[in-house]
């Protein structure tokens, strides 16, 4: 049984949710060989001041930087 964790930015819609999940449980079907049922699919949604990525978080992107 996988379960897979996705972790997004928060702002997704329960139908985008929806359809990624119908996709990485076929996906799981045919690759791995696992029961619909078996594959669980958990949704974290991450507001964009908690997510950084190379130092600077996500919410900060596009503004000027601060001088030091």
């Amino acid at each position: 049984m996988p379960t897979l964790r996705v972790e997004l930015f928060e702002g997704r819609t329960p139908e985008q949710k929806a359809a990624l999940a119908d996709a990485f449980t076929q996906a799981c079907v045919k690759i791995l060989g696992s029961s619909p049922d078996g594959v669980d699919i958990l949704f974290y949604d991450i507001a964009r001041h908690n997510w950084a990525t190379g130092g600077q978080l996500w919410s900060d992107k596009g503004k000027p930087a601060a001088s030091s």
